[in-house]
């Protein structure tokens, strides 16, 4: 169990966390959402010890292990396997000792100690890791530093992972993921045998990986049951109660108020005003909800849609080197209307596919046909560096329209979703969110009639990344999406490409059948690739799935017996708030309030200890069903 009591901490002056209180039980999968700036990785780096509370507490169970990724990617010479399998200390110190001890009695102690900790499957183990996160045999004993930065940071996620320690702290690690590794690690986190807390802005990760949501927001951390989804239904009807309380609260005390001021200074009625005075200082006050503006994100329509195909490939092949094509026998259309995802493994093309499309790459050998006066719009995370770090957004919309009024630029600037003291920030000083609108905003600037958008979400947050769904689907022209974000994926295309084998082509299934694909794949012990057309069959998957069911489901009955207990308490709580929130029951019935005011604590204690089982035994359910 994590307990965190009254935390407050501070960053270069800032106060991010102000008496802060949540309490994790052992084995949760906790995802820790708010909004950009609010403090999560802050909070992380409490929990670490890296960063000093100004008061408060954070418990962690004795000797328990914490564990992360290295903010530094390890660019050595290991092999990756290497690298992975020394980041279990213990059994890399057994190991050692084990080559130099002398002593039968100590040999007999590591012998067993090695046994207990499965280090001789350790290799195993850690292969499967790599493999998942998109490492095949061969990549697994190359060194390090033959890899890219996003690829050695795969590699810190995997040590991280197979070190298997108790409190597992994940920071955005989907950002280097393509959308294989993030099916991957869904299933592994949701399966993973200690407790979790992952900082994520990816829904359907929030949604299917992890069993509760601790929401970082004004400074406070709150607890809620079950995945993303829930907590924006409970958010939203707690903060409906919320200013239902506040709109009662504010007449009540608007009722006192004037009584008193009308009566307070005459003599016959003063000990009735003091009596007010005394009930409206017990009231209390009920906070606002404060609401998070998110500025919409537009992408501006096309002026005339060419007639289909807009492009056509036959035969195509592309590659970076003559010669030596990354993609090949490539044969496919793409008409004015359609919306394609490219799925596919990092490395195996979907970018030069990209490119080869928008014209930064030509064909090697085939045809490619483009409609009579397309136009292209793309974006690529890497283009964040392209913009010039002392110009400010209105700058770089200026150079775009040379010929237009400051308004109109600023006009143009705010359709990105840039609010108005942002628009005279030099680019160096935007975050990561802002950044990326400035650049999606100016890759569309001309009004194209394709949009290509490759990782466009790695610094978004969830509230703009629904603002990017939407900007997406009241955008009249085509659009092809690389993404790890299988939530924008669903919410804004109709059409499937797999990028693989060295070509391009449909996929026929749904992202659910492609999910399982890679997670049964990456689940395997042997090496071999599972190929894209020997999925395992529905019907065995369905009935296994109906046997795991039945015998579950007296489990499954518990969990709900105490989703409808928590559900007839907060509803008793509800109402208990209500009637404590009226003054004239502290007026008219003190015995009565008191009472009220007990029963509430007793129905907010059991609440809590349900809130616990239930965690405990979705947990064991999951990992139950994924077993």
């Amino acid at each position: 169990m994590i307990t965190i009591t009254e935390l407050s901490a501070r960053v270069a002056g800032r106060l991010l966390l102000d008496h802060a209180s949540v309490t994790l039980p052992a084995g949760a999968k906790a995802g820790l959402v708010g909004r950009n700036g609010a403090g999560k990785s802050t909070l992380f780096r409490v929990i670490t010890g890296d960063l000093a509370a100004e008061s408060g507490s954070v418990t962690i169970p004795k000797n328990a292990r914490i564990g992360q990724v290295a903010q530094e990617a390890p660019g050595t010479e290991e092999s990756l396997i290497s690298i992975v399998l020394s980041a279990d200390k213990e059994r890399t110190a057994l190991l050692q000792e084990a080559e130099t001890a002398t002593d039968p009695h100590r040999i007999a102690e590591i012998q067993v100690r090695l046994v207990d900790i499965d280090a001789h499957s350790a290799e195993a183990r850690a292969a499967s890791i790599l493999s998942g996160l998109g490492f095949d045999h061969d990549a697994q004993h190359r060194p390090a530093s033959s890899f890219s930065g996003g690829w050695r940071m795969r590699v810190a996620l995997a040590a991280v992972l197979f070190a298997e320690p108790d409190l597992l702290l994940l920071d955005e690690p989907t950002n280097y993921l393509d959308l294989e590794g993030t099916m991957w690690l869904e299933d592994y986190v949701r399966r993973y045998p200690h407790t979790v807390i992952i900082i994520s802005h990816d829904r359907d990760l929030l949604n299917n990986a992890v069993n509760s949501i601790v929401h970082l927001d004004q400074k406070k951390l709150t607890f809620y049951r079950g995945g993303y989804d829930q907590f924006e239904r409970q958010k939203a009807e707690a903060d409906e109660l919320q200013m239902k309380a506040k709109a009662k609260s504010d007449a009540a005390r608007k009722h006192i108020q004037s009584y008193i001021d009308r009566f307070r200074y005459k003599a016959s009625k003063a000990r009735q005003a003091q009596s007010r005075i005394k009930a409206l200082e017990r009231m209390g006050t009920v906070s606002a909800v404060i609401e998070d503006h998110v500025q919409p994100i537009t992408f501006p329509e096309p002026e005339k849609q060419p007639a289909s195909p807009i492009v056509a490939i036959s035969k195509g092949a592309v590659g970076y080197v003559p010669g030596k094509p990354i993609l090949k026998n490539i044969a496919l259309r793409i008409d004015n209307d359609d919306r394609i995802a490219l799925l596919g493994s990092n490395g195996n093309g979907k970018s030069t596919f990209a490119k080869l499309i928008s014209g930064r790459l030509s064909a090697e050998s085939g045809e490619m046909k483009l409609a009579p006066g397309l136009k292209i719009g793309f974006f690529a995370q890497h283009q964040l560096d392209d913009l010039i770090p002392n110009e400010t957004p209105v700058d770089h919309v200026r150079r775009l329209m040379p010929q237009a009024g400051e308004a109109q630029v600023r006009a143009r600037v705010a359709q990105m979703g840039l609010a108005t003291e942002k628009m005279a920030t030099a680019a160096k000083d935007l975050s990561g969110g802002e950044k990326a609108r400035l650049l999606m905003g100016l890759a569309a600037f001309h009004a194209p009639n394709l949009l290509i958008l490759d990782e466009p979400t790695n610094h978004l947050d969830i509230d703009s990344r629904r603002a990017l769904i939407e900007a997406l689907n009241d955008y009249d022209g085509a659009v092809i999406l690389i993404s790890h974000d299988r939530h924008l994926i669903e919410a804004t295309v109709d059409r499937l490409w797999l990028v693989n084998e060295g070509t391009v082509k449909p996929f026929e299934g749904d992202l659910e059948e492609y999910r399982d694909l890679i997670v049964s794949a990456g689940r395997r012990k042997d090496d071999k690739p599972q190929a894209a057309d020997e999925p395992a069959s529905k019907s065995v998957q369905r009935k296994a799935n109906a046997e795991k069911r039945a015998s579950l489901a007296p489990l499954k009955k518990k969990i709900n017996e105490i989703e409808s207990l928590t559900a007839k308490l907060e509803k008793q709580i509800q109402s208990l708030d209500k009637e404590l929130a009226d003054p004239a029951l502290y007026d008219k019935a003190p015995a009565k309030a008191a009472q009220k005011a007990k029963e509430r604590g007793e129905a907010a204690a059991k609440l809590s200890a349900a809130e616990e089982e239930w965690l405990m035994l979705s947990s064991e359910y999951e990992e139950a069903m994924a077993g």
